[in-house]
């Protein structure tokens, strides 16, 4: 397994800007004047309970923009594109409170999360789309899935 540090292709990362004050704080996650914003379909949060792996899907039609807003996420991309010049690389992202990023996931990549440490990670997702209950734009594997070549095991050492 080969964790890329070239990011693969249409991935993009944006580091957040917490704006702290005696109240408090305040953090944009996507505004529609930066480069990573094309257009909005909805937004939705997403938990994962500590030890608890939700992968792997892909979109054909939509972005995804994640946010880690509480907690710490590991999240994984892998690029399966036959027309890519990143093909077969993956992406590895620890985002949340200690490390506020933007991703955007462009569609056909596989892609997943899981929690890191002991608290419950939520993301907040805005994907271009709207999801469709009829006939949703996500194709599945299981997370362990030998054609994938990830391990979500920890790395200790």
């Amino acid at each position: 397994m080969q964790i890329s540090k070239e990011l693969i292709h249409g991935v993009q990362v944006r580091p957040l800007r917490l704006i702290p004050d005696q109240r408090g704080f305040l953090m944009e996650m996507l505004r529609s004047d930066w480069p990573e914003f094309e257009r909005f379909g909805q937004s939705y949060v997403t938990a994962c309970y500590p030890g608890v792996i939700k992968a792997w899907h892909y979109h054909k039609k939509q972005w995804d923009h994640f946010v880690c807003v509480a907690g710490m996420a590991k999240v994984v991309l892998y690029d399966q594109r036959e027309d890519s010049p990143t093909r077969g690389k993956i992406n590895e992202f620890h985002m949340g409170r200690l490390n506020p990023i933007l991703v955007k996931i462009p569609p056909h990549v596989y892609h997943g999360f899981t929690t890191e440490g002991p608290d419950t990670a939520l993301i907040v997702n805005f994907p271009t789309e709207l999801y469709n209950y009829a006939e949703p734009d996500e194709f599945r594997l299981a997370y362990n899935d030998p054609s994938i070549p990830y391990s979500w095991e920890v790395k200790h050492g």
